[in-house]
């Protein structure tokens, strides 16, 4: 069977035209630039899917950053590159026409760019969640934010998906940021009214994300590890609020980790800043927290001898509370002791604080008085004088006339009677209980005394004898020497 005869010139592929390469319009198609329409003298169509693309990709870049989408977008991509194909004869197989070669090479020009730009940009999004997974690892938010902040919207073109793959890794470091803002505050400002809710942020995200551990605890370590703070009661506050935190999970095995190592010495600077400021009820509760929780510690001997002092210096208070400042002599009767004191005798003279009347002292040596109980074995109370023993009775008339109701009076003179009592400050026990009696001129010619009323009733049946205040000075002052200077 013969072949058909040719027919003429220039109509021998009429009936199926072949325009371009179909390889040539798919691969320019594949640039999602429509450059296979193009070819194709398919303007208006070029400018529609143009569009579509156009409007698909910000979609993908911004608002739907998931792998559905970007199955969407490559979808609508082989959709381009085959009806390009199907168009440019690809499918059914046609003839194509002479020189179409240079138009391969125009698609080729125009996809590979494209091609080598998004693989490059995919493995940069790789490389960034490689940095983003190793500082997960290792806890590091500075790190990973710093790979994140390499992100760009051309990689949201190229990887979506995996571009946003460490978003969740962004919140979590900034919400640790704002914790670790809120624990800088406990150190700076000394403020532990900030660590609880700061420690509950932790526990909360801890709880969200546990893959990122490692990064919670590492934001809770460099705080412990900016511990203790300058004011040692600040630390001891900060250490009963990590001591406390009840949530079980890591935060509060690390937090209660750091509270042994610490306390000790916080304890024993928060004793010491109280007992300088004269806290003695403080200084005292934080040492015996001291002895209570960490028996063994290398810094319980100093907090037993602050607590001693503590002690000590409450009782003194007491003392000086008890003495008082005006002439009363009860401390004498009830006394209260103070453990610091110097023993009775532990020296000579025994120095003393003079409590009550002083009248009869202005002649005690000063070497044997101070003004403070605290520097002082003993306290001496002088009480007022009284009627000693009787030194003689004599009878007066009056001579007041019809104005005297009395007639004769008998008059007893007695001796003026100075009690002193003597006490230890240190046990409480009186060193002597003495009652210096001074005798006098008795039973004068005259005496003269004070009526009540108008009419005399005559003097007091009972009166002092005459003698000196030097003298009755004279006697305290050797009463009291073998006490005061034994």
């Amino acid at each position: 069977m013969s072949a058909p005869e040719p027919g003429p010139e220039g109509t021998a592929d009429l009936a199926q035209p072949v325009n371009s390469d179909p390889v040539a319009v798919a691969l320019g198609n594949a640039s999602l630039l429509n450059v296979g329409y193009l070819m194709l003298g398919r303007r208006g169509l070029a400018a529609l899917t143009g569009l579509v693309t156009l409007v698909l990709l910000i979609i993908l870049g911004t608002a739907a950053r998931t792998l559905w989408f970007e199955i969407v977008v490559l979808l609508w991509w082989f959709t381009l590159v085959a009806h390009g194909w199907y168009l440019a004869g690809g499918w059914p197989q046609r003839r194509r026409r002479a020189g179409s070669r240079s138009r391969l090479f125009l698609g080729a020009a125009f996809f590979l760019p494209v091609l080598v730009a998004a693989t490059l940009l995919r493995v940069h999004v790789a490389s960034i969640n490689s940095r983003v997974t190793a500082a997960v690892r290792t806890g590091d938010c500075p790190r990973a934010t710093a790979a994140l902040a390499d992100r760009w919207a051309g990689d949201y073109l190229a990887d979506a998906p995996g571009a946003v793959r460490g978003a969740g890794t962004g919140r979590v470091c900034g919400r640790l940021g704002d914790t670790a803002g809120r624990l800088d505050a406990v150190v700076t400002n000394s403020d532990p009214s900030s660590l609880p809710p700061a420690l509950k942020d932790l526990s909360a995200v801890l709880a969200a994300r546990p893959d990122h551990g490692r990064m919670v605890l590492r934001t809770l370590d460099d705080f412990l590890g900016r511990l203790p703070l300058s004011n040692p009661c600040d630390t001891v506050k900060v250490l009963d609020t990590l001591g406390a935190y009840s949530t079980r999970d890591a935060v509060r095995d690390q937090a209660r980790a750091t509270v042994p190592r610490l306390a000790p010495s916080a304890l024993l600077g928060c004793g010491d800043r109280e007992f300088q400021a004269k806290d003695w009820n403080g200084a005292k509760s934080s040492y015996q927290r001291l002895l209570d929780g960490y028996p063994k510690s290398p810094l319980a001997p100093k907090a037993f001898g602050g607590l001693v002092a503590a002690n000590r210096a409450i009782e003194l208070d007491h003392v000086r509370a008890a003495l008082g400042a005006g002439p009363d002599t009860s401390y004498c009767s009830d006394p209260v002791t103070w453990s610091g004191a110097t023993p009775y005798r532990a020296a000579s003279p025994n120095r003393a604080v003079l409590h009550g009347q002083n009248t009869y002292t202005n002649q005690l040596p000063g070497d044997w008085l101070v003004d403070d109980v605290a520097r002082a074995p003993l306290v001496i109370c002088v009480s007022p004088k009284e009627y000693g023993d009787v030194v003689q009775s004599c009878d007066y008339d009056s001579d007041a006339g019809l104005t005297s109701v009395f007639g004769t009076r008998t008059v007893s003179f007695h001796k003026v009677a100075v009690p002193i009592r003597v006490v230890e400050v240190l046990t409480g026990h009186v060193v002597a209980d003495l009652r210096v009696q001074v005798t006098g001129a008795s039973c004068p010619s005259v005496i003269n005394y004070t009526t009540l009323g108008y009419f005399d009733t005559g003097p007091s049946p009972d009166m002092y004898v005459d003698v000196p205040d030097s003298t009755v000075s004279t006697a305290v002052r050797d009463a009291l020497a073998p006490v005061i200077n034994p």
